[in-house]
Parts: structure tokens; sequence; C-alpha cells
């Protein structure tokens, strides 16, 4: 079949959605590749290097995307976008359903639109996990982005004009992102603390030798706190008050914060407000990765740094994976590879079969209908 890969247009995108490593290997399952010329310029990929993988390299969209029967791309078609696209054709990219206001126009030209960030965290499904690769990574940079913005050392060091002691740190939420911010600050010396709604996340947070903090929890909230795919839930207005006092105490005392709580469907959990940022050191670094839903800090601003009036700075960079756009593209690329081969057969070609879970739960618009939303 032939299958197209566009330079990406939303602003700040930098990744790219297929590799040479992808390309090379749809290319000998017997798939023509068309890429967009530059499409992977910012993740140090080459256009010789698709080239050199079996693909054509094409001027501009419009010739990438001509006679296409499925796209692959990083974030969805925009509305300048979507005409370009033959109609029928397949589409598989990060979509944020939940917000996205085209999927009328995607049934109109009937797409068959694959959202990735729906795609079941199920055993069968790790491979497939793009918000977990692309959440590792962002739990990585958060620290990294600290460090340039914090006026101290992160380790603790003994000097002959004193000894310097190891910055606090403390970490919200202990998803993918959250763990790896965890190891990444402890690796850099730094003394961790870690808050997350679900009482399992204890374990995994001593584990990387970061110290758990937790609101008692009756037994109908430890019950309460997670959802059957492993993602935090809206709690009770009585337990988040309990939360913003054991937060605000723990923060105020903290030399960094890093925030990853997010809730599917809805709008990022207010966890530092701005009473308890009025109260931290100056010099503290607060890095918000839910600034894209909201923040989890109200005084949070995307992609700028604030500087509050008592010298926290509030760092609220969107798309941290992006910033690291070589490994970020080679594990969403992967990512993208291992879902189609629920759908590439060598005998039967391409094929959407609705009957399977991880297809059923990911496919937002089929055969001129919106999908996402209605009860299955």
């Amino acid at each position: 079949m032939q299958i197209a890969i566009p330079a990406e247009r939303t602003a700040r995108e930098t990744r790219v959605a297929a590799t040479p490593e992808t390309v090379k290997k749809l290319v000998t399952a017997g798939h023509k590749i068309s890429v967009e010329s530059g499409a992977g310029t910012h993740s140090a990929v080459l256009d010789a290097a698709y080239r050199d993988a079996g693909a054509t390299i094409t001027p501009d969209a419009a010739s990438t995307y001509a006679g296409a029967e499925l796209v692959l791309k990083v974030r969805s078609p925009s509305a300048d976008e979507i005409g370009q696209i033959p109609e029928g054709a397949a589409v598989i990219a990060l979509c944020d359903p939940y917000r996205n206001t085209l999927l009328a126009d995607y049934a109109a030209r009937k797409l068959n639109v694959f959202a990735m960030e729906l795609v079941p965290r199920t055993t069968r499904a790790q491979s497939m996990d793009v918000l977990s690769s692309q959440a590792n990574i962002a739990g990585y940079k958060a620290v990294l982005l600290a460090t340039q913005f914090y006026p101290r050392f992160m380790p603790m060091l003994m000097t002959a004009a004193g000894t310097v002691k190891p910055a606090r740190v403390l970490v919200m939420g202990a998803g993918v992102a959250g763990l790896q911010a965890i190891a990444t600050a402890k690796r850099l010396g730094a003394v961790v603390e870690a808050f997350d709604v679900r009482p399992v996340a204890k374990e995994q947070v001593e584990s990387l030798g970061g110290k758990f903090i937790e609101v008692p929890l009756s037994d109908e909230e430890k019950k309460q706190a997670e959802t059957a795919g492993g993602y935090a839930r809206e709690m009770s207005d009585d337990y988040k008050k309990r939360q913003l006092a054991l937060v605000d105490k723990h923060a105020r005392n903290a030399d960094i914060v890093i925030t990853t709580a997010l809730i599917p469907g809805k709008p990022a959990p207010v966890l530092i407000t701005a009473e308890t940022v009025a109260g931290m050191k100056a010099g503290a670094v607060l890095v918000d990765l839910a600034v894209e839903n909201g923040g989890n800090c109200p005084l949070s601003v995307l992609n700028e740094v604030v500087t509050t009036e008592n010298g926290v700075k509030l760092v609220g960079y969107g798309n941290l994976a992006g910033l690291v756009a070589a490994d970020a593209s080679n594990l969403y690329a992967r990512n993208l590879l291992s879902l189609l081969g629920l759908m590439l057969d060598k005998e039967k070609g391409f094929v959407i079969n609705r009957d399977d879970d991880i297809i059923a739960a990911s496919l937002i618009t089929f055969g001129g209908e919106v999908l996402f939303g209605k009860a299955k």
C-alpha cells in the first residue's frame, strides 16, 4: 500500500512519525513510502537516510499525500490538511480526541482515524503505548529543564569553601513521567519526595530511592484512586482539601517541584495553588508537565517561563518529548509500527478488524462516522 509521512505543521512539533528503521521494515514488507522533504530534520534524520531506507522523497505535502492509503503523523491533521488527504484513507496520529474539534470533518472526508493516545494500557498493547514512551522522555527532560533554571547545584558537594546541601525535589504524580523524573533527579544527587493519589505507587517510588508522601485514604478512597487502565482518577472534594494542605507543606520546603498529574478527558487537577507558590523559596523552580491541559498550577503559562514576585520560576514548556526529538521519534515510530502489525496482512492487505480490542479503542472515525464518545 501507499503510505505517506508528511512534515508536521503544528507549532513547536519537532518529532516525525517514521524513522529510517521503520521505513525500511515497511518497504521490506512491500509497501511504498512517501516522505516529505525535511520531515525528519528536527529529529536528526536527513532526507538521504529515508531515501537509503527505500522511501521516495517528495517536495511538498500535496505530493506526499497523493495516492496515499495510509497517513502516519505525530499530530492529527489540521483543517488545512484534511482536504489534501485522499478520501477514505486511514490516518494514525496523536489526535487529542477529547479536545479535537475536527472529528466531524475527518468523518465527512471518510477518513479512518486512529488516536494513538487511546490505545489501551494492557499487556498486549505495551509495545504500542505511545503515552508511556513519550511520558518517559518528558519526565527525564523536566528534570534537566529544572537544572537549567535552578541557581544551585543538585547534588551535595563538600568543598574547601564549605558544604553545599543537595537540592530537594518534589515530584507530583508517580506515573511514567513522574517515575522517570524521580530516577533522573536521584541520579543527579537530589533528595527526592513524590506524591500520588494511588497507594500502589508507593512501592515504585521507594524502589527508585524516593520518599513517598501520601494523604491517608479511607477504604472507599483507595478503590476510587485508580482506573482499570492504571490512570489516576479524580478524587472527592474532601480528599482534595487534605491533599492541598499536605502538598503545600512539602512544596514550601522544596527547591524543585515537578508536576505530572493528568486525568484523561478532563482539565489537569490543580496541585500547586497560587498561595503555595507565594510561600515557596526564592530561586525555587516548578516545571508543569500538565500545562497543555490547563496546568497543575494556575500560574503556569504555556510555552513561557514565569518568574513570580517572590522569585519562583514556573516553567510551562509544552511537548517536552519534542525537546528530545530524535529518541522521541524513534520510540513513537516503533509504537506506530507495532499498531500497524495488527492491520497489515500479507494476503489481505490493510484490514481494520473492529472486533480487536486495541483497534476498537483507538479508532475514532470510520466510514464517514464519528465513533469517539459513542457507547461501545
